[in-house]
């Protein structure tokens, strides 16, 4: 989708749920603790500006930010958008268990071009 010298965003596979992207740090760091100033610096808005262009293209009620790093050692957060379908039993962390029963590379990849765009106007912003 985007990426810069720091910043990878992208649907992954697994996780290629409409609306649902991973936000990585190019270079290899673990956890939060493993980014450097750099990284450190530019997260925050990404993150912002990413978040802001899901939500905008999908009409989501509630677009997620989830950091765990614990199963693949790699610093990285996922974006997730929350449809008003998803039962509030599973609202919040438990959206991940969706994952396998919502998989949809090709409804996924189709969103892609919007939300490029609308990243790349929040992003001058």
């Amino acid at each position: 989708m985007f990426q810069d010298p720091l910043w990878a965003a992208e649907i992954v596979p697994g996780y290629d749920v409409p609306g649902w992207f991973i936000l990585r740090a190019r270079r290899h760091a673990e956890r939060l603790t493993g980014l450097d100033d750099a990284e450190l610096a530019t997260f925050a808005s990404r993150a912002r500006d990413l978040t802001a262009a899901v939500t905008e293209v999908t009409g989501a009620p509630a677009t997620y930010l989830m950091v765990f790093g614990e199963n693949h050692p790699h610093f990285h957060a996922l974006i997730a958008a929350r449809g008003e379908d998803v039962p509030a039993a599973m609202r919040g962390g438990d959206i991940l268990k969706l994952r396998r029963s919502h998989t949809d590379p090709v409804a996924a990849a189709l969103l892609l071009p919007a939300v490029r765009r609308a990243y790349e106007q929040h992003a001058l912003i």
